[in-house]
């Protein structure tokens, strides 16, 4: 288990992305979510991560439900604010927003105090949870000094009253994740689809400074929305369909990984925990095979040839720390 920052609270290097139950682009059974959720427990997960915006807030419901009968000191879970969920009798469903639900909400963004403090309060109730571990800033890019101004000290204030034990913002980019960590005191950061095989983007700022703070990060997206477990025209990639050149970059990958006895999915996962400030590796699985693939995977041991060979031909970074390296020093 890996410490938050300096928060004390834990979590296992593999955790588990719950916007895939939330039903993530397509429909996931009630029987199936819950099924995905206790082999992730069965493989040792104990870290959850969830959202109201995934599918309008059928990701907390399933989530809660499967997590129920387990005692609750023995798992960290992590929530959202900034979207805050309005009724709404809309017809049709959540697709536009990538969610195959029915479109019985609007989210409203909203990252006031009284919005947060509300929007935690809906969370607890759809988890069936009187605490939840873990607060997250969801994707404040276009709300970036209202989330500073009153969404981050409205946060402060919740953990200073022991309402939540640790802090942070969660992104699908590193340079306001870095703000963050370099402008408050958040506990971690969540940087999605960042840092990865094909996008080392948090190399250069973002890791360093939380390494070098005695803060967190938390990486999600280390396949790219599918890219790089699945590699070939038509693959997602950041949510939309990945550009020839990525389907190209990403298939040179495979080809090194089938080389050397490996695959690329396992190198994927184990390029993302080899930083030293990185806590955890979130991923999203829409079922109990795929949370045991991963995290058989994830286990898998990567040949050190493999990274070589991967800095050779220029598709990776020499500064970007591998697994069995000793890891960068930084300044503070």
């Amino acid at each position: 288990m890996n410490r938050l920052g300096g928060s004390g609270v834990e979590v296992s290097a593999l955790s588990f992305g719950a916007a895939a139950i939330g039903n993530l682009y397509t429909e996931v059974g009630d029987a199936q979510a819950h099924e995905a959720v206790e082999a992730a427990w069965q493989q040792g997960i104990r870290y959850f991560d969830t959202a109201p915006h995934y599918g309008l807030g059928l990701s907390e419901r399933r989530l809660g439900d499967a997590l129920r009968a387990r005692p609750r000191d023995q798992y960290t879970i992590s929530t959202k604010v900034g979207r805050r969920l309005d009724p709404a009798d809309r017809p049709g469903d959540d697709l536009a927003d990538g969610f195959a639900v029915p479109a019985t909400h609007r989210r409203v963004w909203d990252f006031s105090a009284d919005g947060i403090r509300r929007t935690l309060e809906s969370s607890l109730e759809r988890l069936g949870l009187d605490r939840v571990d873990v607060v997250y800033l969801h994707d404040p890019d276009e709300h970036a000094e209202w989330a500073f101004r009153e969404g981050y000290p409205a946060l402060e204030e919740l953990r200073a009253q022991g309402v939540v034990r640790a802090i942070g913002a969660g992104m699908n980019q590193a340079e306001m994740l870095t703000r963050f960590l370099r402008d408050t005191d958040v506990d971690v950061v969540l940087c999605a689809g960042r840092y990865t095989l094909l996008d080392q983007g948090a190399l250069r700022d973002l890791l360093p400074t939380a390494h070098a703070r005695g803060r967190s990060v938390v990486i999600g997206g280390a396949f790219n929305s599918g890219l790089l477990a699945n590699p070939r025209p038509g693959a997602r990639y950041d949510y939309t369909v990945a550009p020839s050149e990525l389907v190209r970059r990403a298939l040179r990958l495979k080809l090194l990984a089938d080389r050397h006895g490996t695959t690329l999915r396992a190198a994927a996962l184990a390029f993302c925990a080899a930083h030293p400030a990185v806590a955890t590796v979130l991923v999203g699985a829409r079922s109990a095979h795929e949370v045991r693939a991963c995290a058989h995977q994830f286990a898998a041991r990567v040949p050190q040839a493999f990274w070589h060979d991967l800095r050779t031909e220029g598709l990776l970074p020499a500064e970007a720390p591998v697994p069995g390296e000793d890891p960068p020093r930084h300044p503070s």
